[in-house]
C-alpha cells in the first residue's frame, strides 16, 4: 500500500493544529479527512474507509476519551489504529491514553522531525 492509498482521519478542533497536521500528512502523500469534533468524526467514519486516526483529546461536545471508547467498542472501527495527538504531556498522560485504548501517543507541540516515523510505525503495523 502506497501513501496515496492511506486515509488518515484528523480529529482536531484547533484550526492552527489542524492545518499543521494536515499539511504534514499531505506532504507525506496521505489522503486526509478532517473532523472538528467527535460527532463529525463518527459521521465521516460511516462514509470513508480510514486507516489511521489522529485524535486530539481535548475536543468540544465529546472529548477524545469518549470518542475513543465509541471507536473501540464499535466492530466497524475497533481495529483502526488511534494515536492520541494531545497537549496533555504530563507524567502519566501517555499511559492513561494508551490504557484507554490508544495505539500511540504524540504530544503537542509535536516534533515534526519525528512525526512521520511515528505515523509510519502505526501504519506499518497494520499493513
Amino acid at each position: 500500500m502506497s501513501n496515496s492509498d492511506v486515509n488518515v482521519l484528523v480529529v482536531e478542533d484547533n484550526v492552527f493544529n489542524m492545518e499543521l497536521t494536515v499539511d504534514l500528512l499531505k506532504s507525506y502523500g496521505y489522503n486526509i479527512t478532517k473532523a472538528e469534533d467527535g460527532y463529525i468524526a463518527l459521521e465521516k467514519l460511516k462514509n470513508t474507509k480510514i486507516d489511521l486516526i489522529l485524535l486530539d483529546m481535548q475536543l468540544p461536545k465529546m472529548d477524545g476519551l469518549e470518542l475513543l471508547s465509541k471507536l473501540k467498542n464499535d466492530p466497524e472501527t475497533m481495529n483502526i489504529p488511534v494515536i492520541a495527538l494531545t497537549a496533555h504531556a504530563m507524567l502519566g498522560d501517555k499511559k492513561r491514553f494508551i490504557d484507554a485504548g490508544c495505539d500511540g501517543y504524540i504530544s503537542k507541540p509535536m516534533d515534526i522531525h519525528k512525526f512521520k516515523s511515528q505515523i509510519d510505525q502505526h501504519l506499518n503495523n497494520d499493513r
